[in-house]
């Protein structure tokens, strides 16, 4: 296709949490003097329901679409989260540029803002991610997990939202009981703002969940930390990290990628936007991930960090129901991270997980999306 200079078309889904992701890419890139134009394309994964893709085992569903369009030269790249992307790609592409990663960490999302340790027996907990669910599980069999879908926005709404319909209930009641005692001066009202001042004073996203209807009353949510960053929600909402060593991320958590045709161009974008760091460390999980064979679909975490001349590897494997597990911490050289990321995930293929991901696999009543 034809080009003027440095102007590129990038690919992006439409979602909030995905057009902000295509911006940090787009400032970034034309902070280096490049033009950036981002085309939003309706991916398999956006006409479908969450249960339908599980159910047609749609590996790739958020991302095939996008890749069409750089395939058939329509658009110059797509801008994908990693962990959505399959580990088998067309020869063709490359992940041109691997941006620096944000927070790889799960977090536990609470009205009240409190750890995991202290969500009482039973609690209910939201996560759309079968790898989480076993994960919670293993941690706390005592927990009810229940399925919650939709995008980031919606989710914390739906944790938030009888928690404030009940407050606004209470309020309500209040000043109708006010007024009933009109005149009466040992009537005390027990709040210091109205029911309309107090609405004034919510988070646009409160406000959008006192309109919510819930079907389910979650005591907490598991999400992606990236995401409640990158969605502007961090600041809104009380949160607990979850420990990467407890809670091994999804592989390539918190990760962007940009997908081109192999080429000069490609070349180009990957000088100034690629972070070596985050490209090695993402590169061992998704070896990992490949070699086990996982896909989306199952619930492997994998976790890699450099530390000096080595990477260190930490990976779990689990069965649905979290009451197996297959972990292991490595160390592989920098230097080799790719053959080191095959000799992992042969050892814990060799140690039981292989197993455990071909029983998810041939199981497809979860929902394993992750946010």
């Amino acid at each position: 296709m034809s080009r003027r200079g440095t102007e590129i078309r990038l690919a992006t889904r439409g979602s909030d949490l995905a057009l902000r992701q295509a911006g940090e890419v787009k400032a970034a890139l034309e902070d280096r003097r490049f033009e950036v134009e981002l085309v939003e394309v309706e991916t398999t994964g956006d006409q479908l329901d969450d249960a339908l893709i599980t159910e047609l085992g749609k590996t790739g569903a958020f991302v095939r679409s996008l890749d069409r369009k750089v395939l058939d030269g329509e658009l110059d790249g797509a801008i994908h989260s990693m962990k959505d992307m399959p580990t088998e790609q067309p020869d063709e592409l490359v992940a041109a540029a691997v941006p620096e990663r944000a927070s790889p960490r799960d977090v536990l999302v609470t009205p009240e803002g409190i750890a995991l340790d202290e969500l009482p027996s039973g609690a209910t907990v939201g996560t759309s991610s079968l790898r989480r669910k076993a994960q919670l599980l293993n941690q706390r069999p005592d927990l009810t997990v229940e399925p919650l879908r939709g995008n980031v926005d919606t989710r914390v709404e739906k944790l938030l939202a009888p928690t404030l319909q009940r407050e606004h209930e209470r309020r309500t009641e209040e000043e109708k009981e006010r007024k009933g005692h009109a005149g009466d001066d040992d009537y005390e009202f027990p709040y210091e703002h109205t029911v309309e001042e107090w609405f004034e004073n919510l988070d646009e996203i409160e406000r959008r969940a006192l309109e919510r209807d819930v079907e389910t009353e979650y005591d907490g949510i598991v999400l992606a930390e990236a995401g409640l960053q990158r969605s502007g929600l961090a600041h809104h909402v009380d949160y607990e990290p979850l420990s990467t060593s407890e809670f091994v991320p999804a592989p390539g958590q918190g990760a962007l990628a940009v997908a081109m045709l192999d080429g000069e161009l490609a070349t180009d974008v990957n000088a100034v936007l690629d972070h070596p760091r985050t490209r090695v460390e993402t590169t061992v999980e998704r070896t990992v991930l490949a070699v086990l064979n996982g896909g989306c679909v199952a619930p492997v975490g994998v976790h890699a960090v450099i530390q000096g001349e080595n990477v260190h590897v930490e990976a779990q494997v689990f069965s649905e129901e979290g009451d197996e597990v297959v972990s292991i911490k490595r160390d592989v050289a920098v230097e080799s991270h790719v053959e080191g990321a095959k000799r992992v995930a042969e050892e814990l293929a060799d140690r039981g997980a292989r197993d455990l991901v071909e029983a998810a696999r041939s199981d497809p009543t979860e929902a394993k999306r992750e946010e």
